[in-house]
């Protein structure tokens, strides 16, 4: 059965700052239709930071739609006109302090294909140096660091379930 959905009818309920909120209007595979609401994303990185000791890079910062402080390894949006590889420099020295050039693609992820075209793709950084952690004016971010064992036993334990660092640690764990 062919399960692509053709587009009839699309318009933007809401362009927030980097996120567009559109209503579409799809013909189904059986010719009836149906309305989808999607998010549109410019795509994030993200990227595990392995220290000289062996320990993995966290930011720990407060999300509003949680309303929860969480633990993530450091990311962030790819901004207009930036390639990921680009983006993944700056944000890794921007929330962590830390820069590197062995950064390695690890591959990417959607996170919620259901409504939204968000890919985050995910790196590794090795080697570190001392950079300029200057966040977002509008970030508060405290780093923190883990061993594989720690990550594990907080995976397990509840303390870390964002999904794309969940993801990403994937990639390194096994």
């Amino acid at each position: 059965m062919n399960l692509v959905e053709k587009t009839l009818k699309k318009s933007t309920v809401y362009e927030g700052d980097f996120l567009i909120y559109e209503k579409i209007q799809v013909e189904l595979p059986d010719g009836n239709t149906a309305n989808r609401d999607v998010i549109r994303h410019p795509g994030a990185v993200a990227v595990i930071a392995i220290t000289e000791d062996n320990k993995v890079l966290f930011v720990e910062q407060y999300r509003k739609a949680l309303d929860k402080i969480t633990l993530e390894i450091p990311a962030g949006k790819i901004d207009k006109g930036e390639s990921p590889e680009k983006s993944v420099v700056r944000e890794l020295e921007e929330e962590t302090g830390f820069k590197s050039d062995n950064i390695k693609f690890l591959g990417k992820i959607v996170t919620a294909p259901g409504f939204c075209d968000e890919y985050i793709h995910i790196y590794l950084a090795k080697d570190l140096k001392t950079g300029i952690k200057e966040g977002d004016e509008d970030e508060f971010i405290n780093v923190k660091k883990f061993s594989m064992e720690e990550i594990k036993k907080m995976i397990l334990n509840g303390e870390i379930y964002d999904s794309k660092t969940l993801s990403a640690l994937l990639y390194v764990l096994i």
